[in-house]
């Protein structure tokens, strides 16, 4: 399978991450405070994407802070399988991004 491209990331990941990254701050949020964080950086993304039109918005500040609050993806032990899809996407997303 080959390596799918940033663009396809985000139109096969976004929808779902949109609901998926409010879902984790209300059933994680007491628990896990970054999940709001991880919320709140996936909006900056999100708009930034959506704001480059068909250029690649700079987002190496955003995946950095991501990588850092998440423990580079790390799912905690504790969560539901939206919280380790929600990290499982965000990685692929990165990973995308950087390749």
């Amino acid at each position: 399978m080959s390596e799918q491209t940033f663009n396809e990331i985000i139109t096969n990941h976004f929808e779902k991450l949109d609901l998926y990254t409010t879902a984790i701050t209300r059933a994680h949020g007491k628990n896990h405070p970054e999940a709001f964080d991880v919320r709140e950086l996936f909006e900056k993304i999100s708009k930034k994407i959506k704001d480059a039109g068909t250029n690649k918005p700079d987002l190496d500040a955003e995946f950095a802070q991501l990588r850092k609050i998440t423990d580079n993806y790390t799912i905690p032990g504790d969560v539901c399988e939206t919280y380790a899809g929600t990290y499982e996407m965000l990685s692929e997303v990165d990973n995308a991004y950087q390749a």
